[in-house]
């Protein structure tokens, strides 16, 4: 389950309440395209917005309507306590891993974060993927901390940032991680637009946002890359260049809600206030290259 093409959907609100309806009809897209584990509760599902019943509930409709394929869940919260609560929440709702990220207001410490992952691995029954976003939790792990992370009972994989553009750079940073953690350990990278390099650069899987509303467009890429094939991957990626660079300007969530908007699989303004998602001429842009790129 930590290797290949992992989606990652929105968590649909309507009216300010969990929009079930909508999120069973997503992870169903993604369980018929065919993608290789679904990653429920992740940055793209907004799990830091939701109390802790709204995740148990997300938790349990992503496995129920899953349909046997593997889901990761979110446990990310900023007490120790909290993630420990969730983590049981997440494994009696029959999530097959769980995704952790060191979720901080004060800023965290290299040991505080070991500390938090060593709490909460001495007490699981699945696996721990190590979910690395600086972007939202404003920790940066050093490879150190991944391997003594990675060396912690059921850690199965490591969601990396975004690799170097430059394919050199790209293959010196996965070799260094790699070098840092056990072998059992999957790398896998996140950041939509650098997936092909990352993967040819030596990741196992991809971690993707773009996969968990649009998993017909990214299995092609993700298919391609995971099997060898560097030029066709490189190449579809450079076809979704307008959408990656909608990313780079407004961010992933706001433009995936944008287009699972547009595309009529949610119920418009989905996200949790005070997230307003894009302005109008920003969901214009977006419906131009849904339509431009084929994506609808």
């Amino acid at each position: 389950m930590f290797t290949g093409l992992s989606a990652f959907p929105l968590t649909p609100l309507h009216e300010d309440r969990f929009d079930e309806r909508a999120y069973a009809e997503l992870i169903t897209r993604l369980v018929r395209a065919g993608v290789d584990s679904v990653g429920a509760l992740g940055s793209t599902g907004s799990y830091a917005y939701l109390d802790r019943d709204e995740r148990r509930r997300v938790a349990e409709a992503a496995v129920r309507h899953a349909d046997g394929t593997p889901v990761l869940v979110g446990i990310g919260a900023p007490r120790t306590s909290q993630v420990r609560a969730l983590a049981q929440d997440a494994q009696q709702a029959g999530a097959s891993a769980v995704l952790l990220a060191p979720v901080g207001y004060q800023a965290l410490t290299e040991e505080e974060v070991f500390s938090l992952y060593e709490d909460v691995t001495a007490e699981l029954s699945v696996p721990l993927v190590v979910y690395d976003n600086p972007g939202t939790t404003h920790f940066t792990f050093s490879t150190e901390l991944y391997g003594r992370v990675a060396a912690l009972p059921g850690v199965a994989a490591i969601k990396i940032p975004p690799v170097p553009a430059d394919p050199a750079a790209a293959r010196e940073r996965v070799a260094a991680i790699r070098a840092s953690v056990p072998d059992h350990v999957v790398v896998g990278v996140s950041g939509d637009a650098a997936a092909a390099t990352g993967i040819g650069a030596g990741c196992g899987a991809w971690f993707s946002a773009v996969a968990g509303t649009l998993p017909a467009t990214a299995l092609p890429l993700a298919r391609a890359a995971l099997g060898g094939d560097a030029g066709r991957a490189a190449a579809e990626s450079e076809r979704l260049r307008p959408l990656w660079d909608l990313f780079a300007a407004h961010g992933s969530l706001r433009v995936i809600a944008a287009v699972a908007e547009h595309l009529g699989l949610v119920a418009p303004h989905c996200l949790p206030r005070p997230v307003l998602g894009l302005p109008a001429a920003g969901r214009e842009r977006v419906a131009r290259v849904v339509e431009e790129l084929g994506l609808a």
